[in-house]
């Protein structure tokens, strides 16, 4: 079982960058699978990245391809996501969560319903 903790949210201008990161507790970080996904008031949950256990793979939604960068670092257990050219569309709570996969090769997804733990998610706010 993960404990998945979100930080690095916060008020930035439109074409501003952040960093949020996911910070995991518990044993076996290396056999999961990690998404981020954010929800806007009113709308649905939406996939945004997720990086394969190893992180070899990623996978990014069309709308965030090119301005968004995912990332892991499985010494510490913590992923990453790198927010630049932001757009007020992209206001959100950002989750991250995580989906158990062992060690094999796997393609990560974008499907909410395909991961086990969540976060508490993190606020980004894009405005100016």
């Amino acid at each position: 079982q993960l404990k998945l903790v979100e930080s690095g949210g916060g008020l930035v201008q439109p074409g501003g960058s952040l960093r949020v990161s996911c910070v995991a507790s518990g044993s076996g970080f290396d056999y999961y699978g990690i998404g981020w996904f954010r929800q806007a008031p009113g709308k649905e949950r939406e996939g945004v990245s997720c990086i394969s256990n190893s992180g070899s793979t990623t996978n990014y939604a069309d709308s965030v391809k090119g301005r968004f960068t995912i990332s892991r670092d499985n010494a510490k257990n913590t992923v990453y996501l790198q927010l630049n050219s932001l757009k007020p569309a992209d206001t959100a709570v950002y989750y991250c969560a995580a989906d158990f996969v062992g060690l094999g090769v796997y393609e990560p997804s974008l499907r909410p319903g395909d991961y086990d733990y969540w976060g508490q998610g993190t606020q980004v706010t894009v405005s100016s």
